[in-house]
C-alpha cells in the first residue's frame, strides 16, 4: 500500500471514528437546544419525539478528516465554506423550522460561494449527435453559475427530500461518497477521493445510531450538508472527465434522489399544489403504504442506489458507445419504475387503511 492510498485510509478511519463517538455528544446537544423531531404529521413513520441533530457529528467527523488530511486548495476552500454556511442553516432550522423560501436563498448563497472559488459546472455534453463538437463550454459565468447552482442547490434538497426513514439518507450518501471515491481514483483526482473517503466514514460512523430503530436523526443539519458536499465534488471530481461520463457519472450515482425530487416537483405540480409543499408520497413512502417494513424499504433503496453508483463506476471505464447502452437501460428502468409507483395518494389522515398502516409500522418498530 502506498502512501496516498494509506492516507485515504486514515481520512476513512478518522472521519468514522470521530462521527461515532460525537453522535452521543450530539444527541446531548439537541436535548439542550431543543432539535427534537416531534411527530406531529402523518408523513413521520417514527411515533415518539427523536432528537436531530446527528448531522453535526457527520460535519464534525468530516472536517476534521478533511483538515487532517486533504490538501486545502482554492476550490476545495469553497467547498468548506459553502458547507459550513448550510450547516449553520440546518442547525437553526433543527431547533426553530424556518421558511422554505427563506431557506432556498441561504442555500443559494452557499451555493454562490463555491461557484466564486472556481467550483463550476463549464462543460456540457452536447446533445446534438451530429455536430463534430462532443462539448459545449460554458465561457462566461452568466451561462456556468446558474448551472451549478441549480446543481447543488437541486442535489442539497434531494437529499433533504429522500431522508425519510432511519438509515436511508446516511445509507445512499455513503454508497454516493463510495462511488464518488473509485470514480476519483479512476479519473485521478486524489482529493476528491480523500473527500469523499471522509464523507463515507463520517455517514458510517454515525450509522450504528440511526439505523432502525434509530435513536437520533440527522436533520436537515446532516441531510443538507450531505447533499451539498455531494453536489460539490461531483462537479470537481466527476464533471472535468470526458463528455459522456461528465454528464452520466454524477446523475447515476445520485439517480435515486434526483429521481425521486423530480417525481415529487412533479406529482406536486400535477396536483395543483407548491411545489414546497411536503406530502406522503415519496418511494419510502409508498414502498411502506406497500407493506415493506422500515428496513426492508431502506434496503431496497440501498440496493438501488447501489446498483447505480455501480454502473457509474463502469462507466467511468466503457467507451462512449457502451456507455450509451448503460444510460439507456438505465432510463428504461427508472421509467418502468415510476409508471409502476405511481398510483393515486389517498391522504393518509382520512383513511382507515392509513390508521392500519400506521398500528402495523407501529408494531414492526
Amino acid at each position: 500500500m502506498n502512501y496516498d492510498n494509506l492516507l485515504l485510509v486514515f481520512s476513512f478511519i478518522v472521519a468514522f471514528l470521530i462521527a461515532f463517538a460525537a453522535t452521543p455528544l450530539a444527541k446531548i446537544i439537541a436535548y439542550k437546544i431543543g432539535a427534537i423531531d416531534v411527530p406531529k404529521d402523518e408523513r413521520r413513520v417514527h411515533k415518539k419525539p427523536i432528537p436531530r441533530l446527528g448531522g453535526l457529528a457527520i460535519f464534525y467527523g468530516f472536517i476534521v478528516s478533511v483538515l487532517s488530511f486533504v490538501d486545502i486548495t482554492e476550490e476545495i476552500r469553497g467547498i468548506l465554506l459553502g458547507s459550513l454556511v448550510i450547516v449553520v442553516l440546518g442547525i437553526v432550522d433543527d431547533v426553530k423550522p424556518l421558511k422554505a423560501k427563506l431557506k432556498l436563498v441561504i442555500q443559494i448563497f452557499a451555493a454562490f460561494i463555491v461557484v466564486l472559488h472556481d467550483v463550476k459546472i463549464d462543460v456540457l455534453t452536447n446533445p446534438n449527435i451530429f455536430s463534430s463538437n462532443e462539448q459545449i463550454i460554458l465561457q462566461h459565468w452568466y451561462l456556468y453559475a446558474p448551472i451549478t447552482i441549480l446543481w447543488i442547490v437541486g442535489v442539497t434538497n434531494a437529499i433533504n427530500l429522500i431522508d425519510g426513514l432511519d438509515g436511508l439518507a446516511a445509507g445512499i450518501s455513503s454508497i454516493a461518497s463510495i462511488s464518488i471515491l473509485f470514480i476519483s481514483l479512476l479519473v485521478s483526482e486524489p482529493s476528491i477521493a480523500m473527500i469523499t473517503a471522509a464523507l463515507a466514514g463520517a455517514c458510517l460512523g454515525f450509522l450504528p445510531y440511526n439505523f432502525n430503530p434509530a435513536k437520533i436523526f440527522m436533520g436537515d443539519t446532516g441531510a443538507t450538508f450531505l447533499g451539498f458536499i455531494l453536489a460539490t465534488v461531483s462537479i470537481q471530481g466527476l464533471f472535468k472527465g470526458y463528455a459522456v461520463i461528465s454528464f452520466a457519472a454524477p446523475l447515476l450515482i445520485l439517480g435515486l434522489p434526483i429521481f425521486d425530487t423530480g417525481y415529487a416537483i412533479l406529482r406536486r405540480l400535477v396536483s395543483g399544489k407548491s411545489i414546497m409543499e411536503a406530502d406522503r408520497g415519496h418511494l419510502h413512502h409508498r414502498l411502506i403504504d406497500m407493506g415493506f417494513s422500515q428496513k426492508q424499504t431502506v434496503m431496497i433503496l440501498y440496493t438501488m442506489s447501489g446498483i447505480l453508483g455501480l454502473s457509474a463506476v463502469v462507466l467511468t471505464g466503457s467507451g462512449a458507445l457502451r456507455a450509451m447502452i448503460l444510460i439507456l437501460s438505465v432510463l428504461i428502468f427508472v421509467i418502468a419504475g415510476a409508471k409502476y409507483m405511481y398510483v393515486p395518494i389517498t391522504p393518509v389522515e382520512t383513511t382507515t387503511d392509513s390508521m392500519e398502516l400506521k398500528d402495523k409500522d407501529s408494531k414492526q418498530k
